[in-house]
């Protein structure tokens, strides 16, 4: 008698790495994120599987980092954090090297900050929503993907309030929203309003819901209330609902034009979106505001990383005038 042996379909590592991290709910640019790190620690090693592979090897690859490609202390982190999640998660190894658990020191850097005016002048460059989204970075101190990722139904323009949903860390949060911005936001949404429209005569209009938002409630990827407040114009393929769907803005093209309108404005500083955030903390601590309420707008979950900002409140770094100011 002859007995048929079923066999489960080999996974791919990466595949089940990453299965793996969703599972977990991480976010999907920390799996992306350390799904690379570990194709660069298997190609690094002469593409052998890391079920071969031990403690040596992988200090090995760290040490390369560190020492051949000088990678900052935070990449250094960040491919130690993919390669440890791989074997103690996926692979079901435990990693005891103490040599491991030895990260690089954290060094001090303190953040780049416009004045007022520099603001002033660099938005003076920007122009349509690439200018009203980086005015609501440094107006409410968004990160660049918690504005793209806004939706209608997370402005409330009555209060003036913004909620952020599915923050760093997958936290929720609440923050201020600029008395000033409302008119630019209302004539925006009304654009975003009637282009939904065109999209729902055309058989269109849908977007993509966080997790399976899109079981529980099926007309929600086609109402407005959850459409993107800076959405792309084009259209892509979404795997999760089968069809092209309404993606948001990509965050490298308003990235280009924070770095073109920081040269146009003469900026020599080292400007990017997050350069806006970080202004706004300096310049609400600046105005008096208490640091604690300044941690919960920037959905910091210590007032140790909010600490940072506080430079500005010391002149000359040690609150003392310099002697050659009474020359």
């Amino acid at each position: 008698m002859n007995v048929t042996k079923t066999t489960a379909p080999r996974v791919k590592l990466l595949t089940r790495a990453r299965e793996a991290m969703r599972a977990r709910h991480f976010s999907e640019r920390t799996v992306q994120t350390y799904a690379s790190w570990i194709r660069r620690f298997i190609v690094f090693h002469g593409k052998r599987h890391p079920a071969a592979l031990g403690e040596l090897e992988i200090v090995q690859f760290l040490s390369h980092l560190a020492n051949e490609r000088a990678a900052s202390r935070s990449t250094h982190n960040q491919a130690a954090s993919a390669i440890l999640f791989l074997y103690r998660d996926v692979l079901g190894r435990t990693i005891e090297n103490p040599g491991l658990s030895i990260r690089p020191r954290q060094s001090t850097r303190l953040p780049v900050v416009l004045s007022q005016k520099e603001v002033k002048i660099v938005l003076a460059q920007l122009k349509g929503p690439k200018r009203l989204m980086v005015q609501l970075l440094y107006a409410s101190g968004l990160r660049l993907l918690e504005c793209l990722r806004l939706r209608v139904k997370d402005i409330d323009l009555e209060c003036f309030e913004l909620s952020i949903r599915s923050g760093k860390g997958d936290h929720d949060r609440l923050t201020m929203l600029a008395e000033s911005l409302v008119p630019d936001l209302e004539a925006h949404l009304q654009v975003v309003a009637r282009l939904h429209e065109r999209d729902l005569k055309r058989g269109r209009g849908h977007v993509e819901l966080p997790h399976a938002l899109h079981r529980k409630y099926p007309n929600a990827p086609v109402e407005l209330s959850w459409q993107y407040v800076f959405p792309a114009r084009t259209r892509v393929m979404s795997d999760k609902l089968g069809l092209k769907v309404r993606h948001h803005f990509h965050p490298s093209a308003v990235q280009r034009a924070v770095k073109v309108a920081a040269v146009s404005a003469g900026i020599t500083k080292r400007v990017t979106c997050h350069t806006f955030r970080h202004s706004f903390a300096t310049h609400l601590l600046q105005s008096g505001c208490d640091i604690r309420t300044v941690q919960e707008l920037l959905g910091h979950r210590s007032v140790k990383t909010t600490m940072i900002y506080t430079h500005v409140l010391n002149r000359g770094g040690r609150g003392v005038r310099s002697p050659a100011d009474l020359l």
